[in-house]
């Protein structure tokens, strides 16, 4: 490439950022690190309506957290500023100017309850060449009138003029060519006078075409605007510098078919933002990836690899250095990746898996802090230890039965609430339970106890050495119906382990408050 690379990520202040948001600007981030070139960040809020009080920090704490850098930008600086459109009306006003001078563009001062009759009077009513001479525009006032109406306040918009009949080519790196006759596109608005604003159309291709970009990479919902932004850049002179551009698959539904929204993630219980947000309007609480326990690093990965494919050749973990040396924009796919939740969590548990033991500690103390229970991270380091490669059952968003590996601090409580709280009683019924608790058990578990009370050496190998060999010559077989007394059910780490683990003292009481329930 000539040029040096440029992109931009330029999210709207109006919510929290979605999950689809994050998608596009890893991939910007990736093909600019791939190329050498600056990932910029700028802010849309040239729709001052929308506008929702935190948002733009929300944003930033979200790629902090992701550790997706960028170059230059909103809280980064750079030379190009300023980076948030709201910052730059002037600039903005100077070429919508170019544009009417040019007789690209016009002025229309229908208001809403003219724009409503004419929807009514004529079927599918499009604002067009076809209908642009029955409305009141500069097209069709006299000159004298569209300064009179101005001078006197009158509110008004600034339109594209789009002539109809040509076949526009978007020269697209994923989809290939793409061709939309003009005739289809309406006049869009590209500023409004009440708030002396530009729309998205207008903002983005000024700063675009003055910020250098190189290439826009979206998301497919972009494409049908993509031959107006050819036309716009045609018509300031631009046509030579125009970006490249490359629309991304929709991430739709993990079940059913449409995009993936909020409600799909309520509905089978995964976020779809990457931070808890605050919604401060409403005071809805929605979940985020980080607070749900996800590691940045596993929700990268999974998110590279949702609509694109490094072929065969390479494994699905992926550091985010092996992201940017692999990542291929002609590998994207043209059709929408379902979201795969289950596949999130299973990312995640990887990634866990890669962290030293002690590195679970701050997340599991937590949940161990809402239980009311208090560890040491030696403690709770030599739990996770022992139990993260553990399969726990869940209940999934259709009511179904299934098995899953550990893939969140959260996840141990239900397998590791033993090694904290003993066995307060026992299910009778349970399978476990009345197959390894039998008569003459309880008189069994009692020559154990006495045995065990007269080890030493309280460790796992201290413990094996003196049992052993004391189980052979006494012909038992202890384990399962200690388990009971330790456990309380049929689950838990080696019985050694666990039993170094509570220590002598706690591991004795446990057995003889089961020698006493259960007799």
């Amino acid at each position: 490439m000539d040029k040096k690379v440029r992109v931009r990520f330029a999210p709207s202040p109006t919510g929290p950022l979605h999950i689809g948001g994050v998608r596009t600007a890893l991939y910007n981030y990736l093909f600019a690190r791939q190329h050498g070139g600056d990932l910029i960040f700028r802010i849309e809020d040239t729709d001052s309506t929308r506008f929702v009080p935190g948002a733009e920090e929300y944003i930033i704490e979200s790629f902090k957290w992701l550790g997706i850098q960028f170059d230059e930008g909103v809280s980064f600086g750079g030379d190009h500023g300023p980076y948030r459109q709201s910052e730059r009306r002037d600039i903005y006003k100077k070429y919508v100017q170019v544009l009417l001078d040019n007789g690209k563009a016009y002025i229309a001062f229908d208001t809403p309850e003219e724009l409503d009759a004419k929807r009514k009077e004529v079927e599918n009513f499009q604002y067009d060449a076809s209908t642009r001479l029955q409305m009141r525009n500069s097209l069709t006032l006299a000159p004298e009138e569209v300064t009179r109406l101005i001078e006197e306040g009158h509110q008004y918009v600034v339109r594209f003029r789009i002539e109809p009949g040509r076949d526009v080519e978007v020269d697209d790196l994923i989809r290939g060519k793409v061709v939309i006759n003009s005739s289809i596109l309406d006049d869009k608005v590209l500023y409004k006078s009440a708030d002396e604003l530009p729309t998205y159309h207008l903002a983005n291709i000024v700063d675009d075409h003055l910020m250098e970009v190189t290439h826009v990479i979206r998301g497919e919902e972009w494409l049908p605007s993509a031959p107006l932004h050819v036309l716009l850049y045609e018509a300031f002179g631009w046509a030579d510098t125009m970006p490249r551009f490359a629309h991304l698959p929709l991430l739709l539904k993990p079940i059913g078919n449409g995009k993936l929204s909020k409600r799909d993630g309520d509905k089978l219980g995964f976020p779809v933002f990457p931070l808890e947000w605050h919604d401060p309007k409403s005071g809805e609480v929605s979940s985020g990836y980080r607070e749900k326990g996800y590691l940045p690093q596993a929700v990268v990965n999974f998110l590279a690899l949702l609509g694109w494919n490094p072929g065969e050749a390479h494994d699905e973990m992926m550091t985010l250095e092996e992201l940017v040396q692999y990542f291929d924009l002609s590998k994207c796919s043209k059709n929408g990746a379902k979201f795969d939740y289950v596949k999130a969590a299973w990312f995640n548990h990887q990634y866990l898996l890669q962290q030293p033991d002690e590195a679970w500690a701050p997340a599991y103390g937590k949940v161990l802090a809402e239980q009311g229970i208090t560890a040491s991270v030696s403690q709770m380091a030599e739990v996770v230890r022992m139990m993260k490669t553990k399969v726990i059952e869940y209940v999934d968003g259709q009511g179904n039965k299934k098995k899953r590996n550990i893939s969140f601090a959260s996840d141990l409580w239900p397998l590791t609430k033993f090694f904290f709280v003993a066995p307060e009683a026992f299910d009778l019924e349970d399978k476990f339970i009345k197959k390894n608790w039998k008569e003459g058990t309880a008189d069994e578990m009692t020559r154990f106890s006495q045995r065990l009370a007269a080890v030493e050496t309280w460790t796992v190998e201290g413990l094996k050495a003196e049992i052993d060999p004391w189980v052979e010559a006494e012909q038992l077989r202890p384990w399962n119906a200690w388990r009971v007394c330790l456990v309380g059910a049929g689950q838990g780490p080696d019985m050694y382990e666990l039993a170094a683990f509570l220590g002598k003292e706690e591991t004795l009481q446990r057995m003889k408050f089961a020698i006493t329930q259960l007799g």
